[in-house]
């Protein structure tokens, strides 16, 4: 049994869930915030039970990958419900002379030393791109999933190189520099 599947979901103020019933395909939930909504199938061998504020997620047929999929079905509902209640926020710092980002409606236009921009198409209405200082970049949404491949998609296109640190990396990132070629002796 998993400690995390056995944590029940706390559901805050202003957050509707919908268990529909289990299907061979498995059990569609759908949580509705104030932030938009998230729908999800979720294995057949899991089962979810609501009870006043919380959500309880349980083992229904006991198997080994019943087991597997415990905690990892609990941590998913709770990334929907903070998703839908409080939103998921990526931010990514631009370093190197000339890299900048800027936002035109739904796209991002990154300048990263190549001969022509990188446009980032935002991939649902829920994903919003926010610059500040031409160099600071944050992605909200709210899917973490979502969230997290855009931020990791834009990192994709320079990432940060080891000599001079230029590149797009993850706000507190830390890039481990390496020592350039040493002069002749």
């Amino acid at each position: 049994m998993s400690r995390i599947g056995k944590k029940p979901v706390l559901l805050p103020l202003g957050v509707e869930i919908d268990i529909e019933e289990k299907t061979s395909q498995g059990i569609k939930i759908t949580v509705k915030g104030k932030l938009g909504t998230l729908t999800r199938v979720f294995r057949p061998e899991i089962k979810f039970t609501k009870e006043d504020n919380k959500i309880l997620v349980e083992i229904d047929v006991e198997t080994k990958k019943s087991a597997a999929f415990h905690g990892l079905s609990r941590t998913l509902l709770n990334n929907m419900v903070v998703g839908v209640s409080d939103g998921f926020t990526k931010k990514l710092e631009i370093v190197g002379v000339g890299y900048r980002a800027q936002v035109q409606g739904s796209k991002l236009i990154l300048s990263l030393g190549y001969s022509h921009p990188v446009e980032v198409e935002a991939p649902s209405s829920d994903i919003k791109f926010a610059v500040e200082d031409n160099t600071k970049l944050s992605i909200t949404g709210n899917s973490k999933e979502d969230v997290g491949e855009v931020a990791a998609l834009i990192r994709s296109y320079r990432p940060p190189e080891p000599y001079k640190g230029k590149g797009v990396k993850y706000a507190g990132e830390r890039i481990v520099k390496k020592a350039g070629k040493a002069g002749k002796k």
